[in-house]
C-alpha cells in the first residue's frame, strides 16, 4: 500500500467519524430543544445571526 492510498483511507475514516459525531450532536441538540434544527439555507441564516438576533449584514447597514 502506498502513502497516497493510506492517507486517503485515513481521510475517509476521519470524515466518516466527523459526520457521525455531527449527526449525534445534532440529534442531541434537537431532543434538548424540542424541535428540529433548520436545514440547508435556513440553517445558514440561523447560524449567521449573533446573540442579539442581527445578521452581519444588518449590523453593517446600521453603522454610520
Amino acid at each position: 500500500m502506498d502513502d497516497k492510498t493510506k492517507s486517503s483511507e485515513a481521510g475517509e475514516q476521519a470524515g466518516k467519524g466527523l459526520r457521525e459525531a455531527a449527526a449525534k450532536d445534532e440529534a442531541k441538540t434537537e431532543s434538548r430543544t424540542g424541535h428540529d434544527l433548520a436545514k440547508g439555507a435556513d440553517r445558514f441564516e440561523e447560524r449567521s445571526k449573533s446573540s442579539d438576533g442581527k445578521t452581519a449584514e444588518e449590523k453593517q447597514q446600521s453603522k454610520p
